[in-house]
């Protein structure tokens, strides 16, 4: 069964929310109703992606930037497509997609309670960054 890698477009919205809702380690929050994924598709076009297997979604990723750095959200796999590589290709044709818009870095965030999210970025060459901590301001 081949799985097709695409651009993801908002008639995706409906089946990737479904998978983030059933994914561990995937937070939502309101933006990512309809609306602030429009939103964020159309400030990051042709960046984010889904796989596809006999017309059924069975992976995400958001990626966005900032003309610095990159940022991945929602890197989500189906259980039915796991231990395929799907997550590496997703992610590897993200960041190729991030250094086709000249960008050179890319960060993600990790819940730090999710073992097998930060086993798998460890896997694919991410670097766990302890030098750094994160605060969020509400606008």
């Amino acid at each position: 069964m081949s799985i097709e890698i695409r651009v993801f477009e908002m008639s995706d919205y409906l089946a990737a929310r479904a998978l983030w809702e059933v994914t561990e380690g995937v937070g939502l929050s309101a933006a990512d109703e309809r609306p602030g994924i429009e939103q964020f598709l159309a400030r990051n076009p042709g960046l984010s992606l889904v796989a596809v297997r006999e017309g059924r979604l069975v992976g995400t990723i958001l990626v966005g930037h900032d003309g610095r750095r990159g940022l991945i959200h929602h890197l989500a796999i189906a259980l039915s497509a796991r231990r395929s590589g799907l997550g590496t290709r997703l992610v590897r044709e993200a960041l190729d997609g991030l250094a086709r818009a000249g960008v050179q870095k890319c960060h993600l965030l990790v819940f730090a309670d999710n073992t097998s999210g930060r086993a798998f970025w460890s896997a694919v060459g991410a670097e766990h960054r302890d030098t750094l901590t994160i605060y969020s301001l509400p606008t």
